[in-house]
């Protein structure tokens, strides 16, 4: 059974006004303060709160989800705060694991004098503040008003690899899928107090980063490393962990971190996300196994196609990367089902997905429950307040 890490980067927010507020500081403060606390009262470890930022750490970069246990960590603005899972098998746990550390980061904020709410861009007029560590800093300084503006929230998925000669064949055989997780996780319609008309607004502004996106087939780790080395020495990035791929080789764990979907609005959806996430890993690993080839797609039609994506979400057209035509939503959808779905059966995943799946289907994805609230009350500040709700769960409101 292969393990799944996630990490969620969020907004802090007031929910009375419905601001993001620049309090990751003293966040991560109290989040310090009941991990010590935890720790007394256990004698083992049970947590690890970001005062140290990884080295590969950018508020846009890679977690440590595949570490020996969860995190609430800070993030690239001061308006943000990320959470991490310990590495899990079984759906079940990595529940637990979301419930958990969603909730170390509620209880933190709160003694903080602030909300947190899984929206992957803020809803009303921000701007943002930039954390002051020499990272986040270097950014600030080459990416300029890029960076100043860059709010924006994702939920990253680990899945183990065996090796590098494995993760690479996945990262070739997934990318065709990559637009469609996008779509099912779209979370962003609203950007500085307006409706974009986008249902992933967060995926036109990553769009903005030099290193973001879908990747031409690799074909060996020695080209995918070689593509990132010249990233590096182009100066463009400053190290490999600023290689902002919409699915890449995590640096320090042996996965796959797939990081092409919006921060899921709740813990099911980011469930159900791991889930496909394992599913496309596994499928890929044994076609790689097989000797059977990698789509021959070119990345033109996958940036369309995540162009697409982010505009739609689940009320239009994807395009359809078999044909290059467009298709409706839940057709593309039910393909990506197909596809995984022996996967999803052998780990036992299949029910939860398609349960997942009928619940979206039925209730809409983030943006369209978003766009929903609006509607019937016309305040964005009530959307702020009911992501602030569904975040926190029912055990923290």
């Amino acid at each position: 059974m292969r393990t799944l890490g996630v990490e969620e980067e969020m907004l802090l927010v007031d929910a009375r006004t419905g601001l993001a507020v620049a309090a990751s500081d003293r966040v991560l403060r109290h989040a310090a303060e009941r991990a010590r606390a935890a720790t007394a009262a256990t004698a083992a470890p049970v947590a690890s709160v970001g005062a140290e930022v990884a080295p590969e750490s950018s508020g846009l970069a890679e977690p440590a989800g595949a570490c020996g246990h969860g995190a609430v960590e800070g993030e690239f603005q001061q308006q943000q705060i990320e959470t991490h899972t310990a590495p899990a098998a079984g759906l079940g746990d990595l529940r637990s694991e979301l419930w958990r550390w969603r909730g170390e980061a509620v209880a933190a904020a709160r003694e903080a004098g602030a909300d947190v709410a899984a929206l992957a861009t803020s809803p009303l007029p921000v701007q943002p503040v930039v954390s002051r560590q020499p990272r986040y800093l270097w950014l600030e300084d080459r990416y300029r008003l890029t960076a100043r503006e860059h709010l924006v929230c994702g939920c990253h998925v680990h899945v183990s690899v065996s090796s590098d000669e494995e993760g690479v064949a996945v990262l070739d055989r997934i990318r065709v899928w990559l637009p469609t997780l996008l779509a099912l996780t779209a979370n962003s319609p609203f950007w500085q107090g307006q409706d974009t008309g986008f249902a992933s607004y967060r995926s036109q502004v990553l769009m903005r980063l030099p290193s973001w996106g879908p990747n031409d087939r690799f074909g060996s780790p020695a080209a995918y490393h070689r593509i990132v080395d010249d990233l590096v020495r182009s100066t463009v990035i400053l190290d490999e962990g600023m290689a902002y791929f919409d699915a890449r080789l995590a640096r320090r764990y042996p996965t796959v971190e797939v990081r092409a979907a919006d921060v899921c609005a709740t813990v099911e959806e980011a469930v159900v996300l791991a889930a496909l996430c394992r599913g496309l890993v596994e499928t890929a690993a044994q076609e790689w196994a097989e000797g059977r080839p990698s789509p021959d797609v070119s990345t033109r039609l996958l940036r369309a196609a995540t162009w697409q994506a982010g505009l739609q979400g689940l009320d239009g057209w994807l395009v359809d990367w078999r044909t290059g035509l467009p298709a409706p939503c839940w057709s593309v959808l039910g393909s990506l089902l197909d596809h995984v779905g022996p996967a999803l059966g052998a780990a036992g995943d299949l029910a939860v997905v398609q349960r997942g799946l009928d619940r979206v289907r039925a209730e809409g994805n983030g943006a369209a429950r978003q766009r929903a609230v609006l509607a019937r009350t016309g305040r964005l500040v009530d959307v702020v307040a009911e992501a602030v709700r569904t975040t926190a769960g029912p055990q923290h409101c």
